[in-house]
């Protein structure tokens, strides 16, 4: 059971700091954070438009974070937001024609650091990965909100 945590956690915090780091070098062409990727990939696959509390929902962030992120994008040029004498929770994000470039590009370079990196893959053995990997996080979420069973 140890050797199986051990394994489990080892790889993800692995694959975490890899990403984390493509992130970062992609993100510096358009003078931004690898964390700001998820925002802009967010924003670009809902398509019209999305409010702040469904930001925080889509990226897995809480209000803080959204908030000063969105800032950034804003002042970047990135990001723009309809109903100007609104909140930020009350009006619509969307992507500005740049953001929209950038987030193109980002996507394509993710998915392109994806195919790579499962390129010894079967669609059979990526498609049971990534069952195993949304039932994980699934679990995994309901025990982080549920606390540990006691035993």
């Amino acid at each position: 059971m140890v050797d199986r945590f051990a394994r489990f956690s080892l790889a993800i915090f692995e694959i975490s700091r890899c990403w984390h780091r493509l992130a970062a070098e992609e993100m510096a062409a358009y003078g931004l954070k690898g964390a700001h990727a998820i925002y802009l990939t967010a924003m670009y696959r809902s398509g019209g438009g999305v409010t702040g509390p469904q930001l925080c929902e889509l990226c897995g962030r809480d209000k803080s974070d959204v908030s000063r992120t969105v800032a950034i994008l804003q002042e970047k040029g990135f990001v723009t937001k309809e109903g100007v004498n609104q909140s930020l929770y009350r009006g619509l994000l969307k992507l500005t024609e740049q953001g929209r470039a950038a987030a193109e590009q980002i996507c394509r370079r993710a998915s392109l650091a994806v195919e790579l990196a499962g390129g010894d893959l079967s669609e059979e053995e990526r498609t049971c990965f990534y069952r195993a990997l949304e039932s994980i996080a699934a679990h995994l979420r309901d025990i982080s909100r549920d606390g540990l069973p006691r035993q």
